[in-house]
């Protein structure tokens, strides 16, 4: 127990604190009392990434989801908050082999698949356990003992499962596209993991030649060695009449078949509102050549080279050192009308920093547009055994009202995320991750007569594989992992027991109650959860999605290695206590909005955290001898004071309800400091050494009663310093604040 006669000190406190919550055993929703009865109330914690340590987006989110989960746990739900680490293929992959490469000069194809993944699995291991130090230090109140990670067995296990499922049902197929292809990770990425960055670049407005009819525009020039057509609007009066006619060109050395094409997509008010169109290399120019059946023509490989298709004048160069080339040669033959300086959007691979490549290549998709029949739906609008497509169930669990996003106006960004989304390409050229559950004969086919495999080598099993079942001749896995976003998907149903359908958990915690991610991957992960749920469960994944925003240094700036303004939250914690950065991330900062990180604000709350101690001292220390079980007729000033704090209660709950946690925490806050410390205790002061017995004993309920009060509503923000005072209270039980029963107006 803390000595109340020194200042309040974290660093005595909440490590101890800490373990005596996680001795309770009430961090598992079985140990509370009357479990039975509880009703359930559940989140599962954003999987973070095991590719180091925690920052202070992490801190943000555990601070909001813990006084939840504390808030309902308090109000008698049967509170599960389910931790667990994600392998993040894509960012642990580029990780480890940026560290490989510093340390022993070698890549990964140095070493060797199996090797290296060894080396992957070694630096997860000890990550995970850092960033189990760090969820603990910021005081989640987890239960460790459901502890998941998305490649353990049970999560191995249910991969396979729904791959498997999806597979059978027509959702998932092997397709040659045009995907992004990031030359540094050699990997393919999805649309949502590419970033932007502007840069100047320069517009090129050519012919392919000097009878060619049309000019067109261009900030690739590189590229038009692989055009197969030119695209026009079909009502542009300028070039109607060139439409359907075909040229033979000789262009920067190598020979292009050129049609000009119709297309309702086309501009005609943008630049010469004619478009080369190269297949191979645009997602938009695939689109385009796959409606007027044009042919594919790859010239750049996937190292970012041109390739020998690309003809003699730049096969073999690098992208940027061919743009040049070409640029030159339209110059030289006066082919080039116009050069502009405008800016670019250059597509970025967000983990390895590389810049994207559009590449045809042969990858495994999701097809969002296939129709299915859903089973055992319990999906608003889509009963069972009606058919739909995953782009559907996304749409109509948010549209129907059953999944609530907040702020709601995100909803638009949602729908018009759906309305634009291709298949999802989930596929990586990685080592580590989940490797794709498909098998392929070492020989050219199945030799038993009976097998009914597709292509007649290919066996999708939940099961690995050394042999076919069907002819027992050697199989061999395919090399590609699936992309990290498939497993996490699968994350509130597969952490509570899933495939297994009549799982306990699965049946009592799912679909979950609350899920808080950063806005930044409401697509990446929130949409595709659903995607999941509806598709595998027939129902939603969760009941409400709270947005946060993306924390930034005190001068609005995204923190970043190269700025060297990072903020490790273990740091701040050493110097100003937990209660006091939690805080500091919830008070003033509602959902959606970004927020500017200040270790001035967090300086404020380790004011506000001695104040409650103080506080706390000096009505403890002045109702010595106070019987909390006595029973005690109030003044009608005490009574009412004892009233209005009830009021704060009632608002405060009404606002945990709705999650304005920035609002209940900021009127706390405000009534401790300035009601109670500066205008209830110093009213109390005098009646406390009143010879009058009635009215002293009245005060000093008083106090106790609102003390107690607020110590129960801060505890879901401040939960070290409040159950540290707690200890010292005179109670009519001991059970520890964790699990005392919220105040009721």
């Amino acid at each position: 127990m803390a000595d109340f006669s020194k200042p309040y000190n974290p660093k005595e406190t909440e490590e101890r604190i800490y373990d005596l919550w996680q001795k309770s055993g009430f961090f598992t929703p079985e140990n509370l009392p009357n479990a039975d009865t509880r009703e359930p109330f559940s989140i599962a914690m954003p999987p973070p990434n095991a590719t180091g340590t925690l920052h202070l987006g992490h801190a943000l989110e555990y601070s909001l989801q813990d006084a939840i989960i504390r808030f309902q746990r308090m109000r008698g739900k049967r509170a599960l908050w389910l931790p667990g680490t994600d392998h993040a293929a894509i960012a642990t992959n580029t990780k480890v082999e940026k560290m490989l490469i510093k340390k022993e000069g070698k890549n990964r194809h140095d070493i060797g698949r199996e090797a290296f993944v060894t080396i992957v699995e070694d630096f997860v291991a000890k990550s995970r356990g850092a960033m189990q130090r760090q969820i603990r230090q910021i005081g989640a109140s987890v239960d460790w003992t459901r502890e998941a990670f998305t490649m353990d067995d049970q999560r191995l296990l249910a991969v396979r499962t729904a791959f498997k499922r999806m597979f059978d049902a027509g959702l998932i197929y092997k397709g040659f596209r045009v995907i992004n292809w990031d030359p540094k990770g050699q990997t393919a990425v999805s649309d949502d993991e590419v970033e932007h960055k502007e840069e100047k670049g320069t517009l090129y407005t050519f012919r392919y030649a000097p009878d060619f009819p049309i000019p067109v525009a261009t900030t690739r020039p590189e590229t038009k060695v692989g055009d197969t057509a030119v695209a026009v609007h079909p009502n542009d009066t300028r070039y109607r009449q060139y439409i359907d006619k075909e040229f033979t060109i000789e262009f920067a050395g190598t020979k292009l078949q050129i049609k000009i094409i119709a297309d309702e997509s086309i501009d005609p008010e943008f630049g010469t509102g004619a478009v080369g169109i190269t297949p191979a290399h645009s997602l938009i120019d695939a689109d385009i050549a796959q409606r007027h059946d044009l042919p594919m023509v790859q010239i750049i490989n996937e190292y970012g080279r041109m390739t020998e298709s690309a003809g003699p004048l730049v096969a073999g160069k690098k992208t940027k050192e061919a743009r040049e080339i070409i640029a030159a040669w339209l110059k030289e033959r006066n082919l080039l009308e116009k050069e502009e300086t405008i800016d670019l959007n250059i597509s970025i691979a967000e983990r390895s920093g590389g810049v994207i490549e559009p590449l045809p290549k042969l990858q495994w998709f999701v097809n969002v547009n296939a129709k299915f029949k859903i089973q055992n739906s319990k999906l608003l609008h889509i009963p069972s055994g009606e058919e739909t497509t995953l782009k559907d169930i996304m749409r109509q669990a948010v549209a129907s009202g059953q999944i609530n996003i907040m702020p709601d106006r995100f909803e638009k960004i949602y729908f018009h995320w759906i309305d634009n989304l291709r298949d999802w390409n989930i596929s990586r050229q990685l080592w580590y991750g989940h490797r794709i559950p498909v098998w392929r004969h070492k020989s050219a086919k199945c030799k038993a007569q009976s097998a009914k495999l597709e292509n007649n080598n290919l066996i999708v099993s939940i099961e690995p594989l050394t042999h076919c079942p069907q002819c027992n001749d050697i199989v061999e896995q395919d090399p590609d992992t699936l992309d990290t976003w498939f497993s996490s998907a699968l994350w509130t149903f597969s952490t509570l027991g899933w495939p297994d359908e009549n799982a306990k958990d699965l049946k009592l915690y799912h679909p979950t109650s609350f899920m808080n991610p950063g806005y930044e991957i409401l697509f990446f992960w929130v949409a595709r959860m659903v995607l999941m749920s509806g598709f595998l469960l027939g129902e939603i994944p969760f009941k409400t999605v709270y947005l946060h925003g993306i924390l930034r240094d005190d001068q609005g700036r995204k923190f970043s290695k190269s700025l060297d303004n990072g903020i490790d939250p273990v740091d701040v914690i050493e110097q100003y206590g937990t209660d006091a950065l939690r805080m500091a991330l919830v008070v003033g900062i509602g959902p959606g909005n970004d927020a500017n990180f200040d270790l001035n604000k967090v300086k404020a709350y380790k004011h506000f955290a001695n104040k409650i101690w103080n506080a706390a001292r000096f009505v403890l220390t002045h109702i010595e001898g106070f019987d909390p079980k006595q029973d005690v007729s109030l003044t009608e000033h005490d009574a009412c004071v004892v009233e209005q704090a009830h009021t704060l209660a009632a608002e405060v709950t009404q606002d945990m309800e709705n999650y304005h946690l920035y609002l209940a925490a900021e009127k706390l806050y405000h009534y401790f400091w300035h009601t109670f410390a500066d205008i209830i205790i110093e009213e109390a002061k005098p009646r406390l050494q009143s010879k009058n017995a009635e009215e002293r004993i009245s005060a000093q309920k008083m106090l106790y009663e609102t003390l107690v009060l607020q110590l129960k509503l801060l505890h879901p923000f401040m939960p070290f310093i409040t159950e540290t005072v707690w200890e010292q209270i005179p109670k009519k039980h001991e059970d520890l604040l964790i699990i005392q029963k919220w105040p009721v107006a």
